[in-house]
């Protein structure tokens, strides 16, 4: 009898359409050969097969690393704007802040405090200058 190995984490399995890729690996690999092959036939004549090989490779080798690269389940282009993001865009040092919920109590009992004076009518004076009615 046979025994087939079934995977624990099915979020890892990719739907595959033809050939055993997925629709991502076959539109890069169309795209890689739309752009790779003309030029290889344009620079063949003129510049030698091998340097036209060379400038094929060089121009087909994104579209391969597109399609085929994964790190911790996310391709290539995720990877890269991660890079840019942490390397360009933000901060080089981002200090550690917390609010402070000691003094936000205080300040709220500060506020509760002026506004019960103001209510009970004694802290008119400080506030606009004059002295409480009696």
């Amino acid at each position: 009898m046979a025994y087939v190995p079934v995977p624990k984490d099915l979020s890892k399995i990719k739907t595959k359409v033809a050939f055993n890729l997925t629709k991502r690996q076959i539109v890069c690999f169309a795209v890689a050969l739309i752009l790779g092959l003309p030029l290889f036939f344009l620079l063949k004549d003129s510049a030698g097969t091998s340097l036209a090989a060379f400038v094929m490779i060089v121009i087909m080798l994104p579209c391969f690393l597109m399609a085929m690269y994964e790190k911790h389940g996310q391709p290539l282009e995720v990877v890269i704007r991660n890079i840019i993001q942490t390397k360009f865009v933000r901060l080089k040092e981002r200090p550690y802040q917390t609010e402070n919920f000691y003094a936000v109590l205080e300040k709220q009992r500060k506020l509760e405090k002026e506004v019960s004076a103001i209510v009970k009518g004694t802290n008119k004076g400080k506030r606009t200058g004059k002295k409480p009615r009696k």
